[in-house]
């Protein structure tokens, strides 16, 4: 019987590549803190990741009882920018333009690696899962 290794690895692989675009995304954010007119983005990972899931399962469609209804579409999660980057709204804008909050950028950077993380452990208990029912130990 053979096995369906992105079936077995589940979300946790489309996570792991999308907590490492984040972490590029937050960098770039706080290597232009200074550059004026630089608009902060950042990933909107939920919208991404269930348009990855969205993608490969079967979409069902919507059926409308009245001609007055709105007709079902399938939506895309990366609206607004490219790569379902989105412009982050700052709390405070400064007078050049910038829209980097460092603080903030650096706690959502830390988020991003502890989820990371626990995103590796997750495959790399999968894989030791594997390997245990390969060889045959327990």
């Amino acid at each position: 019987m053979p096995l369906n290794l992105d079936a077995y690895l589940g979300v946790d692989q489309d996570a792991l590549k999308l907590y490492a675009q984040r972490t590029t995304v937050l960098a770039n954010n706080i290597a232009n803190a200074d550059t004026p007119n630089f608009k902060a983005q950042d990933i909107d990972f939920r919208a991404v990741l269930a348009g990855t899931a969205g993608a490969n399962a079967s979409a069902l469609p919507l059926a409308t009882t009245n001609g007055a209804h709105v007709s079902g579409s399938s939506a895309t999660a990366t609206t607004g920018t490219a790569g379902g980057l989105k412009y982050r709204v700052p709390l405070a804008p400064s007078l050049d333009g910038n829209t980097v909050d460092v603080q903030m950028e650096q706690a959502a950077f830390a988020d991003n690696t502890v989820r990371y993380q626990a995103a590796l452990s997750f495959l790399s208990g999968k894989f030791k899962d594997l390997m245990t029912a390969i060889t045959g130990q327990s």
